[in-house]
Parts: C-alpha cells; sequence; structure tokens
C-alpha cells in the first residue's frame, strides 16, 4: 500500500469513505508516511497500518481472520525489468507467490472482490518481470473458476513518476549535470499518471464480474526521446 500505486490507491478509496481501509507494507518508512499523510488528510476514515510482507502467509492469513476484507487490491510486485532478470527468484517470490497467498486467502476468508494490478508486459513476456505477472494473473484465472471471489486483473504500461519510471530517472540525471540516458533514440512508450491509472482500476474493480483481464487505454506512444529532451 505504500508504494506509489498502492498510495494513491488509498488516498481515492479514502475519498469514497469506506467502513474500514486496511494499508499493508513491508516498507515502515513508507507505512510511517503514508499513515501520516492518510491521517491528516482523512482523518474521519477508520484506517489500520500493517507493517508486513504478502509473501509472510501467517501475516496475511492473521489480517483476513481479524478483519475479513471484502475488496482487495494487490499492488506489491517489483516491477524492474534489469534488475529482475539477475534476481529471479526473489521475482517468482514476490511476484507469483505472494500474488498466490493474498489470492488464496482472499477466496478462503470470502473477499467479494480481488483486483491484480498487472502490467502490459504480461502480454506475450519477453523478460522475468513481464513472465512472472502473467503467472499472477493466471493464478487469478484459476481461483476465479472455483470460488465466489471475483478476481479481476487490470493491465497498463508505464505511469509518470511512479517508483522506477524514466521520469524520475531523467530527472536525478538532469540535476547532477547530465548526461541523460535514452535506451534507443526511436523508442516509444505508453504513459499514464499515477491518478489517472488508479481512477481506472477502480472502475475495474467496480464494473468486473471476475475472471477478466482489463487493459487500460494509455492513449498515444510518447517518444521517449522527445519526453527527455522536453
Amino acid at each position: 500500500g505504500g508504494g506509489s500505486i498502492g498510495a494513491e490507491l488509498c488516498r481515492q478509496v479514502c475519498g469514497l469513505e469506506p467502513a474500514e481501509l486496511l494499508v499493508l507494507e513491508k516498507s515502515e518508512f513508507n507505512i510511517y508516511n503514508l499513515e501520516l499523510e492518510l491521517k491528516t488528510g482523512f482523518p474521519n476514515t477508520k484506517s489500520t497500518f500493517i507493517l508486513g510482507d504478502v509473501c509472510n502467509e501467517a501475516t496475511v492469513q492473521k489480517i483476513f481472520q481479524q478483519h475479513a476484507p471484502s475488496c482487495v487490491f494487490h499492488a506489491a510486485a517489483y516491477k524492474h525489468v534489469p534488475i529482475l532478470e539477475q534476481n529471479i527468484i526473489e521475482a517468482a517470490r514476490n511476484n507469483v507467490l505472494g500474488s498466490e497467498i493474498v489470492a488464496r486467502n482472499s477466496a478462503e476468508f470470502g473477499a467479494d472482490k480481488f483486483v491484480l494490478i498487472s502490467t502490459d508486459k504480461a502480454v506475450r513476456p519477453s523478460s522475468v518481470m513481464g513472465s512472472s505477472k502473467r503467472l499472477a494473473e493466471m493464478l487469478c484465472q484459476y481461483w476465479s473458476k472455483s470460488v465466489d471471489t471475483r478476481f479481476i486483473t487490470v493491465r497498463f504500461g508505464n505511469v509518470l513518476d511512479s517508483t522506477g519510471s524514466v521520469v524520475p530517472l531523467f530527472r536525478r540525471q538532469i540535476e547532477a549535470g547530465g548526461p541523460v540516458t535514452v535506451t534507443h533514440p526511436d523508442a516509444e512508450r505508453y504513459f499514464m499518471t499515477i491518478p489517472e491509472a488508479c481512477e481506472l482500476i477502480l472502475q475495474a474493480s467496480a464494473v468486473g464480474k471476475g475472471g477478466e483481464i482489463f487493459t487500460l487505454d494509455m492513449g498515444k506512444p510518447i517518444s521517449i526521446k522527445s519526453l527527455e529532451e522536453q
């Protein structure tokens, strides 16, 4: 819940006045910052902040036993493509096994909806990152066939200014006086803002009946070289 997408989802969910918001985050610093922000910005929302890891079965099970959440948004994933190529075990542990633990507990404890935040890199995956997210999608489709919980997957591409995206990298390179690096001058990527992505995730959770994979309309691809120059 403390990542760029997870935190924005928390903000938008608070705006919808939920009965209770549960936030699971393994970074102590991230959860500290988010708790401070949400309790100041949304003082009337009942919110619980839990320091823990989706890969810890006992932690996840305890949360479901104590709180029985009705809607689960799963945004916990490693997503940096080159790093995961060198760390395959961690990619599988976090992106696949972590997803499986949260999905299974959602089903076993009767959550109404489980929303997996996925990536367009899961389409015909050519990387460890994309493959691990595709496996997580397949797990959700498996569960959706056998339980009442509605499993919904949302795929999207690059989110401007999200953790690990190219914009903060360009900013750091410019602040350091350059050079600003581009993988290839003809490279193009689809981009959207964090609030836009999260708004569409919430829409998908509202319209999803279970088993679907939603792909967000990312508009037109943007030239990375043009973005860098701007």
